[in-house]
């Protein structure tokens, strides 16, 4: 039920944009109110990008009407958004690494003495005004931001938004790189910001936290609105059975009930990140690695897969020493690495789904002197089909897909090569409720099967519902290990943050 003092700050009115072969937004129509930290979800391709970036000035609607404090406004480019007080930080932050802190706020707006000398002594007194809003955050203006950490330069961007007089702001995926106690600094930023009137449209996969912060959320479902909720009227039950349009029983499917032998161990792995590190594997198990940002997990699986060179330390297979001493031997023996990021190392994004899918094995696995097309097809269509990617065709540029089948591409390219151990660094990161139950019950499926899986993830959630056993890292050795009903929240944060 709408608060009867709410007053409307944006309204959207039968948004619509279509691009070739793709209804985007179907009449889209809503409302955010003054001082209101409005939460937008769906599924991945469900339109949100598309809506945030009219909103912003980046694309024009094909049709609808935007009306801001009551009267219509025409947003034909991001500076007439900043212009009406309308500010967006991105998922990808926009940061020039090599200026300051101040410069980079103020970029395109530096003050100036006569004869055109930016005057540095204004700007860093500026800078500081704003930053002092962020009062837990320590920065300074004449930092470079090629020094800050990810959280920080976060701050940075949403220090830049709101210097264009901010009255809506718009976060995309604001969390996405952010340790949990990060993720914490930031929601109470944007709950300061809301008390001094500005409202937030807040997008995010992450239900825990839109359920912290919101006041209320709009689901949109394949590019059409469904409903608002208030968020104190509403469960993550209900609004996950909106987006995906049906029921979601199960989130993470039933653990293992059969665990048999070992399939893999190292022991006294070292490198310049990881100290002494030893664990095994067994056949039918989802092994997890748990730990604070920093904690050492994804260099420990990049030391182990050979893109992190060993100093020390023995890998078996199956009961077999093996050497890796680089990424194609890893590979050689059927150890596939699912990266984090799968737009910087994971995927081709220019180049189509059957290429991606089918690199990996051809460069190989297949001896031929030319390639056989037709087992290519073949290969990519088993994968497409066994991971439900959504593709027009194979000839499709990954590039144009959304996150999660993105995310299922990167995984069929490993799936292609037969792995016998297949290790998953943050898998379900930015994709949707939807393609996470997938993925998920697709790892179970292939433990069961007998691949041995490791699992890297930063959400607890995860970690809880999918692993048999879990390992906690802290400062690049293993904590503790956790199995069965000890695989708590708590248990986990006392060994990753214990000192």
């Amino acid at each position: 039920m709408k608060d009867s003092a709410s007053v409307e700050l944006l309204r959207l009115n039968d948004i619509t944009k279509t691009f070739p072969g793709t209804v985007a937004l179907s009449d889209v129509s809503f409302s955010v109110n003054k001082a209101e930290i409005h939460a937008v979800v769906g599924e991945n391709g469900a339109g949100k990008s598309t809506l945030m970036n009219i909103i912003s000035g980046s694309l024009l609607p094909d049709k609808g009407e935007i009306y801001l404090e009551g009267k219509k406004v025409s947003i034909r480019s991001p500076r007439d958004a900043q212009n009406l007080g309308i500010s967006i930080v991105h998922q990808e932050l926009a940061l020039c690494p090599h200026l300051t802190v101040a410069e980079n706020i103020y970029i395109g707006r530096l003050p100036q003495k006569s004869g055109k000398v930016v005057d540095y002594r204004k700007l860093n007194k500026m800078s500081e005004e704003i930053l002092a809003l962020f009062d837990e955050v320590n920065i300074n203006p004449t930092d470079k931001v090629a020094d800050l950490n990810v959280a920080q330069q976060q701050i940075v961007e949403i220090a830049k938004a709101i210097t264009f007089n901010c009255k809506l702001l718009i976060l995309d995926e604001p969390t996405s790189a952010l340790s949990e106690a990060d993720a914490e600094v930031l929601f109470k930023i944007i709950r300061d910001l809301k008390s001094k009137g500005i409202s937030i449209l807040y997008i995010s996969h992450r239900l825990r936290e839109i359920f912290e912060l919101a006041d209320r959320i709009t689901v949109l479902r394949d590019g059409r609105y469904i409903t608002t909720l208030n968020t104190a009227e509403t469960n993550p039950d209900q609004v996950v059975s909106l987006m995906v349009g049906r029921e979601i029983r199960e989130m993470y499917p039933p653990k293992s009930s059969k665990i048999g032998r070992e399939v893999f161990r190292v022991e006294n792995i070292s490198s310049d990140k990881v100290q002494n590190v030893s664990f095994a594997l067994h056949e039918g198990e989802i092994l997890g690695f748990a730990g604070l940002v920093g904690s050492g997990r994804t260099e420990l699986a990049q030391t182990i897969c050979g893109i992190l060179p060993r100093r020390s330390g023995e890998i078996y297979l199956e009961g077999k020493k093996i050497e890796i001493n680089s990424f194609e031997d890893a590979i050689q023996h059927k150890i596939g690495y699912v990266t984090e990021d799968r737009k910087q190392y994971g995927l081709f994004l220019k180049l189509p789904v059957a290429y991606n899918v089918s690199a990996i094995y051809l460069k190989y696995d297949y001896n031929g002197l030319l390639i056989d097309r037709h087992m290519e097809i073949g290969l990519v269509q088993e994968f497409v089909k066994k991971l439900n990617v959504k593709t027009s065709s194979y000839l499709q540029l990954v590039m144009s897909l959304s996150g999660g089948n993105q995310q299922k591409v990167m995984i069929a390219k490993w799936l292609a090569i037969k792995p016998r151990i297949l290790i998953l660094d943050e898998p379900t990161r930015g994709i949707d409720v939807g393609a996470k139950a997938e993925i998920h019950n697709l790892l179970r499926e292939l433990a069961s099967s007998g691949i041995g899986i490791i699992l890297i993830s930063s959400e607890m959630p995860e970690i809880i519902g999918m692993c048999d056993r879990v390992l906690v890292m802290r400062e690049g050795r293993i904590a503790g290990e956790l199995s069965g009903d000890k695989i708590t929240e708590e248990n986990i944060m006392q060994l990753a943050a214990h000192k």
